[in-house]
């Protein structure tokens, strides 16, 4: 905070800081302790009155614009609020009163920039937020496009293993990318999983297929099988890129919907960011919770 002390507030800070201490070797220890190290108090003529010695001090301060050491004594001057080392003192009813209303005075400037600093403390914080949230979208955007043009170029290439390999790792690191705990391809009891992730609570086996057919009931079957040997709250996510077969589909849904289904073109829609994956894979969970299909491509979903 750049704004400096009014003259006003220098002197209830310097009336303040004379009156909470009777003796000089507390004052000292108390400005050894409240000060920087690099604020030299010891080249102080400690024979002078301490007011002398604090007029000193501050104004030294003060005029080298050391607003935010200033501050961080003042604050520290404000938290007084136990004065019994004054009590054994002559007169000491009447100087804890008088170290009392000084440093209430003393409050009356302070709180004013002590609002302001945590004012901008907290612009600075929600500025940092904000660039760490642009950042986080920016790197979001740059993955994502690298995973479409990936997918573009998969599209192309003739090696339907090679392929359906790569298709894997691209939709592991579109699950790393929406924080979806993933887990790549593994094998469990003899089961060919390709690849697991958790979305709210719930786990999901993935499946992923690129044949130039759509996927018929068999692999469905087989997917669906996997899916029920495992805990109920286990559903199963099976992506083939050029569709499924409607027999395929309607022999899935008729009974134990375990699983939901999903496209090129629903792909293609996350890739685009016309939608978000999670947003896609909690959309088809709702219809096909509320209304028993389990393949509504995106383009059908009315979002």
């Amino acid at each position: 905070m750049n704004k400096q002390l009014t003259p006003a507030a220098l002197v209830a800070l310097k009336d303040a800081l004379t009156n909470i201490y009777w003796y000089k070797r507390d004052l000292k220890s108390f400005l050894l302790n409240s000060l920087p190290t690099n604020i030299q108090i010891h080249n102080i003529d400690w024979a002078l009155t301490k007011r002398e010695i604090i007029s000193t001090i501050i104004d030294k301060l003060a005029q080298k614009q050391y607003t935010e050491i200033l501050l961080k004594l003042a604050q520290d001057i404000c938290q007084f609020n136990n004065f019994e080392h004054l009590a054994h003192i002559d007169n000491s009813a009447e100087k804890i009163r008088l170290a009392k209303n000084s440093v209430n005075h003393l409050k009356q400037f302070i709180v004013p920039y002590q609002d302001a600093q945590q004012a901008e403390e907290l612009r600075k914080e929600w500025k940092k937020v904000a660039e760490e949230k642009r950042q986080i979208f920016k790197n979001y955007q740059e993955e994502l496009l690298s995973l479409k043009q990936e997918f573009y170029s998969l599209a192309t290439s003739q090696d339907n293993q090679q392929r359906g390999f790569k298709l894997e790792n691209l939709m592991n690191r579109l699950f790393v990318l929406n924080d979806l705990d993933p887990k790549a391809s593994f094998k469990v009891v003899g089961q060919q999983i390709d690849g697991a992730f958790t979305l709210d609570g719930t786990e999901f086996l993935f499946e992923a297929k690129w044949v130039k057919s759509p996927i018929n009931n068999s692999d469905l079957a087989i997917f669906k099988e996997k899916v029920k040997s495992k805990l109920e709250n286990t559903l199963g996510l099976f992506l083939s890129i050029d569709g499924f077969s409607e027999d395929g589909i309607n022999a899935s849904q008729s009974s134990d919907k375990v699983m939901i289904l999903m496209d090129g073109s629903d792909l293609m829609a996350v890739l685009e960011e016309r939608i978000s994956f999670i947003d896609l894979i909690n959309r088809k969970k709702q219809i096909a919770s509320r209304e028993g299909r389990i393949y509504v491509p995106y383009s059908k979903m009315g979002v």
